[in-house]
């Protein structure tokens, strides 16, 4: 088993949404490909719709770590990639995301604002790290 800890750093605000830095002891590391908003039959999920395809991708998330043993409990980095990215997009993916971490503390995040993605659709990428036992 994984042991994941999350100091509290003197000097950083206290965002509840995100930890500000997680370290975390364990025998491996799970490393995710970006996961994008289409289910397993390759079908658009969410179109036009920030807060449906960043859970979406959540989702997908939790499947690729699944399938390494690891589950959303499991992670230390969060890394979210957004199309266009304005401020106010960052509470939209905030509350969308905010349910997969409902049973502990958020994982460290950063959410980074791009241009495109692979398809014109997808309006959010999602890439998690992961340290099980």
């Amino acid at each position: 088993m994984s042991t994941l800890e999350h100091p509290h750093a003197e000097g950083l605000l206290h965002n509840p949404a995100f930890s500000q830095v997680v370290a975390a002891s364990g025998r491996r590391t799970i490393y995710t490909a970006g996961r994008v908003i289409i289910d397993e039959r390759g079908a658009l999920v969410g179109a036009g719709d920030l807060a449906a395809q960043t859970a979406q991708a959540m989702r997908n998330v939790g499947l690729a770590l699944c399938a390494a043993g690891a589950s959303y409990a499991d992670i230390v980095k969060i890394t979210t990639y957004v199309v266009n990215y304005k401020p106010e997009h960052r509470t939209i993916i905030g509350k969308a995301r905010a349910p997969f971490f409902a049973n502990g503390t958020p994982p460290a995040s950063t959410l980074v604002g791009v241009a495109a993605l692979a398809l014109s659709e997808w309006l959010v990428e999602i890439e998690a790290i992961a340290v099980i036992g």
